[in-house]
């Protein structure tokens, strides 16, 4: 015990000078960090769903007028970023935007009916799935990421509200290894199924993944970190969007 207690003390002094070197700037920034981590994993576990997020702002959403085109965005952070920075989120249009960060689709399910069903919506335009792959926060298979979108699109349907099913973006390892959490075949996978299953519901399918990948890769130019859209990414979505609605709505 005495010689391995020896073996170790100059480890532990080497670590404890570290600490001790350590700036206060540094330790300050840690423990930012780790605060805005505690008070994510708080409101995590008070509201799972989500249904804090937009619930007033929903409460305060007059109903449609005559003839509006109501349109509801579902989804989780690259619908939720949609709007930030030059790529604003369809101006002008009577257009919700309702992703929130981190989001699986067991959660949108539960909050679809506060989220997109009282909105009114003529529309839902879902994006979701590349959480599921990554299990976020519990393992997600295929087969259930089928049953919750199913269940979504039952939903929809049972309350008039015609939908738009977008494939999962694609992603590259030229920033982070992405593919580590999101395979690609994964995100492939997942993309025939929702193809195949809008055909079967009679949902439109938006086809993200042909207009941004690049071989399996998403193009480098339309993302800063492989994986979330940028401004750049965002213009490429934005008229597929708008034809994919047009097409639930009968206009094409």
């Amino acid at each position: 015990m005495k010689n391995w207690a020896i073996k170790i003390l100059p480890g532990l002094l080497i670590l404890s000078g570290l600490v001790v070197t350590q700036s206060k700037t540094d330790c300050a920034s840690i423990v930012s960090a780790l605060e805005q981590r505690m008070e994510s994993q708080r409101r995590l576990l008070a509201d799972w769903a989500g249904l804090i997020r937009y619930g007033s702002e929903n409460t305060e959403l007059p109903k449609p007028k005559p003839g509006e085109d109501r349109v509801v965005f579902l989804g989780d952070e690259i619908t939720e970023n949609w709007g930030r920075g030059a790529a604003k989120f369809f101006p002008g249009k009577p257009y919700f935007n309702r992703g929130i960060k981190g989001q699986t689709t067991p959660q949108m399910l539960v909050r679809f009916r506060q989220d997109v069903i009282k909105l009114n919506p003529k529309v839902v335009v879902i994006l979701a799935g590349t959480n599921d792959i990554a299990s976020f926060y519990e393992p997600i298979t295929q087969g259930m990421f089928a049953e919750n979108i199913t269940s979504i699109v039952e939903l929809a349907k049972a309350n008039n509200i015609r939908v738009v099913l977008a494939s999962l973006t694609p992603i590259n390892d030229h920033h982070a290894k992405q593919s580590s959490l999101r395979p690609f075949g994964k995100i492939i996978g997942m993309n025939g199924w929702l193809k195949d299953y809008a055909a079967q519901s009679g949902s439109v399918y938006l086809d993200y993944y042909l207009a941004m990948a690049e071989g399996r890769n998403l193009k480098k130019e339309l993302s800063d970190d492989g994986l979330l859209p940028n401004d750049a990414g965002y213009a490429v979505m934005a008229p597929l969007a708008e034809a994919a609605i047009a097409q639930a709505l009968g206009k094409r």
